[in-house]
């Protein structure tokens, strides 16, 4: 495609932004000329004034051509989280899923054909190794008598990591204390008003900026146990087994409490019973909420914590008071928190003269992933220079503001799908904290 067709495209879209068909349009034409930066540009622009399926397709396909997997698979897995994702989006997920987690790329290749089958990839399936194999739903599979019940209960950690080595997040941390520390050290007081000690939050914000080390911590402050939940510690193929897995779980908290039980990806676990299409989902659902509330069991000192990158997609059951009836946004480090970060990840390590508030500064947006990737990266560059000298050399402050300048905030995307959730799926005020920090209230 000519520069003149592309330009004059540009010049029709400036005319008419609102115009999402045009812009859509003039992404593929870029896309299709290899202008890679520019289609991204003008995607993020469409999809900050409004959802559009089409467009997010054509920014995780321009990510992947510009060699950015990781931020086109961060845009489809919001994406693919959806009951309107085409199956071509679960499809471009499992191709990206491959090398690093086949069993998730098995997944969405399977609910790809769900959609469409006229999607088989044998390439695709081949390297999957589920060549030939007929799918069916677990709904049809092996009735639950038939199951094997070995359940094994999660390793039950004590955190060594508190508070003071988490940078940053003092208003989160401040909510954390409110709900859950604080009625750990004060029993007497809140039993005399008649306040169980435990509860439910859930946490919520862009990948990387700490909630797993958060909920860590927050078991550390309190000297209690922590048992971290995947998704794959919970579900299962054999009808029934997901359910007990998780009563399991909680029984297995109660018997240690103190104990904080973390679930992370929660989304995963909890998705809006509306989606699904299969009992086993909607009974896994109710199971989780009825553990919630200690119908079976008595939760006090159980305290559980959540986190999703993605609580427009969970049950609106979950955030029922006595359930997660305090939802937390957790952004990314604002520049004192920064500081904090780069100093907790370069201690111990090698390092010179660090001017940690210049970094800082020039680290907006940047989670605590991102901080970390840095460091990592200039510590790359070290390494063949302290090889050749046979000691370490030490880290500059040039060496980080090297890597800084090659790396990406990874929270933009999120902020992007995020603030359209907020502006128009926002009954109930659940997301006003999003606005909030984006300053659109």
């Amino acid at each position: 495609m000519s520069d003149a067709t592309i330009k004059a495209l540009q010049e029709a879209l400036s005319a008419t932004p609102e115009n999402q068909p045009l812009r859509r349009l003039l992404a593929e034409t870029l896309l299709g000329a290899g202008q890679f930066s520019e289609a991204i540009e003008v995607c993020r622009q469409g999809l900050s004034r409004a959802p559009d399926l089409a467009l997010e397709m054509l920014l995780a396909e321009s990510f992947r051509r510009a060699g950015r997997n990781s931020e086109s698979l961060v845009v489809l897995e919001a994406l693919c989280r959806r009951p309107e994702a085409p199956a071509t989006a679960h499809l471009s997920r499992a191709r990206l899923l491959t090398a690093d987690d086949v069993q998730a790329a098995r997944a969405a290749y399977r609910r790809a054909l769900e959609l469409d089958e006229a999607l088989v990839d044998p390439e695709l399936a081949a390297r999957l190794g589920v060549s030939g194999e007929k799918w069916r739903d677990a709904d049809e599979r092996v009735p639950a008598g038939d199951a094997p019940r070995n359940a094994v209960p999660r390793m039950m950690e004590r955190p060594q990591t508190a508070f003071a080595d988490v940078g940053g997040m003092e208003s989160v941390k401040d909510q954390i204390q409110k709900k859950i520390i604080y009625p750990l050290r004060n029993p007497e007081i809140y039993k005399a008003y008649g306040k169980k000690i435990g509860g439910g939050i859930l946490m919520y914000g862009p990948p990387g900026c700490g909630k797993t080390h958060l909920a860590r911590a927050t078991a550390g402050e309190v000297h209690a146990g922590f048992i971290a939940v995947g998704i794959s510690d919970v579900l299962n193929m054999w009808i029934g087994e997901s359910e007990r897995n998780l009563r399991a779980l909680f029984d297995q908290a109660r018997e240690n409490a103190p104990c904080v039980l973390f679930f992370d990806e929660v989304d995963a676990l909890g998705a809006s019973r509306t989606d699904m299409r299969q009992s086993a989902g909607r009974q896994l659902i109710n199971q989780f909420l009825s553990e919630l509330d200690g119908i079976d069991g008595n939760n006090d000192g159980i305290l559980v914590l959540a986190a999703t990158n993605a609580p427009w997609h969970l049950d609106p059951a979950f955030r029922r008071p006595g359930r997660f009836d305090r939802i937390i946004l957790v952004p990314p480090p604002d520049e004192l928190a920064r500081e904090a970060i780069l100093r907790i990840h370069l201690r111990g390590k090698p390092a010179g003269e660090v001017d940690y508030a210049a970094l800082a500064r020039k680290t907006k947006d940047f989670s605590g992933a991102d901080l970390t990737a840095c460091i990592d990266g200039a510590i790359e560059e070290l390494l063949e220079e302290s090889m050749s000298r046979g000691v370490p050399q030490p880290l500059n402050t040039k060496n980080l503001l090297h890597a800084i300048k090659r790396h990406r905030p990874t929270t933009k995307e999120w902020f992007a799908t995020a603030r359209n959730y907020a502006l128009f799926s926002n009954q109930g005020g659940h997301y006003d904290e999003i606005l909030e920090y984006l300053k659109l209230k």
